[in-house]
C-alpha cells in the first residue's frame, strides 16, 4: 500500500492516463458481462423452449433482477409442454399371465 503511495507521490497521475486505465476496465467488464450473459441465456433458451414458452424469455436475464423473474415464472406457471408425472398410487401392475393349458 505504501509502494502504491510513492507511486502516485512520484508520478501524479494525467488525465490521458487516467482515460487510458478506465477505458481498459471498461472493455474488460463489457467482455466478461457479454460472456457471463452467454453462459446463463443459452441453458434458460432450452427450458424455455422445453417448457413451451417463448425462448426469447431467456433474454431477460440482460435486466437486472430478470433472471429472478424468469425462475419464479418457470417455477409457478403451467407447463404447456410436459405432462404430469404420474403417481405411484394410481400405477396398476399388469395382470398375471394365464396357466399353461395341458
Amino acid at each position: 500500500m505504501h509502494m502504491l503511495a510513492l507511486f502516485l507521490d512520484q508520478n501524479p497521475p494525467d488525465a490521458q492516463m487516467m482515460t487510458g486505465i478506465l477505458a481498459a476496465v471498461a472493455g474488460f467488464y463489457l467482455i466478461v458481462f457479454l460472456v457471463a450473459a452467454v453462459i446463463l441465456i443459452i441453458p434458460d433458451w432450452f427450458i424455455c423452449k422445453k417448457a413451451g414458452f417463448s425462448p426469447y424469455l431467456s433474454l431477460l436475464i440482460i435486466i437486472p433482477f430478470g433472471g429472478l423473474v424468469l425462475l419464479y415464472v418457470l417455477a409457478f406457471s403451467e407447463w404447456k409442454v410436459a405432462s404430469p408425472a404420474p403417481s405411484l398410487a394410481t400405477w396398476q401392475p399388469p395382470p398375471p399371465p394365464a396357466p399353461p393349458q395341458a
